[in-house]
């Protein structure tokens, strides 16, 4: 890993740090949800799109925004309800936008609409790709299946990264989801491949 994605993956966590300090002391527009020890996931994978690819991401979307806009002041005054934040304060850490990122808090609702951003660049033969971000507690919601199933049938240029850390919220995955993520999505004919950022 470049010494330059490195140095983002520390920025990440220095800001996901103070966010937690700023909650702490109840300067925050609502609640936070950091992306702490999955910062790789997001420097690793958002730095190699190119501008016109779009990023959706879900509640942990920090790092994810970071690596895709480079807009730090903006995210920060966002999260604490400033009208200079990247969705005038409105948005909060959950519904964030800013060119091409987009995120959204409802856990599963993302895939579908990020399908849908992707098959229109595929008409449009524009070349760019979509990436979206998921969390293994998505295993659990139906429309992702009807997703994987579109995206199959349709060849849609769609990049799905789940970010398995093995609880969704606070239920361990061992106690929510039988057999193996990986096959789940293989059953659909999607290539998949496996990594661990822990390994960097």
């Amino acid at each position: 890993m470049g010494l330059q994605l490195l140095k983002e993956a520390i920025l990440i966590r220095t800001v996901e740090e103070k966010l937690l300090s700023l909650f702490s002391e109840g300067k925050l527009n609502g609640t936070v949800h950091t992306c702490i020890g999955q910062e790789f996931s997001a420097v690793s994978i958002v730095n190699n799109l190119d501008n016109n690819d779009f990023v959706f991401s879900n509640h942990r979307g920090h790092g994810h925004y970071i690596s895709k806009t480079k807009d730090i002041k903006g995210l920060i005054a966002e999260v604490m309800g400033k009208k200079s934040g990247a969705c005038r304060g409105v948005g909060g850490s959950q519904h964030l936008h800013h060119k091409n990122y987009y995120s959204n808090g409802i856990q599963g609702s993302i895939v579908p609409v990020s399908a849908g951003i992707a098959y229109a660049n595929k008409l449009k033969i524009n070349k760019s790709i979509g990436l979206v971000y998921i969390g293994d507690g998505t295993f659990g919601e139906g429309v992702l299946y009807e997703t994987f199933n579109i995206i199959s049938l349709l060849e849609i240029p769609l990049l799905i990264v789940c970010e398995d850390n093995e609880i969704s919220q606070s239920t361990k995955q061992s106690n929510n989801l039988s057999g193996s993520i990986i096959n789940r999505v293989e059953s659909f004919g999607i290539k998949s491949y496996s990594a661990n950022t822990n390994e960097y």
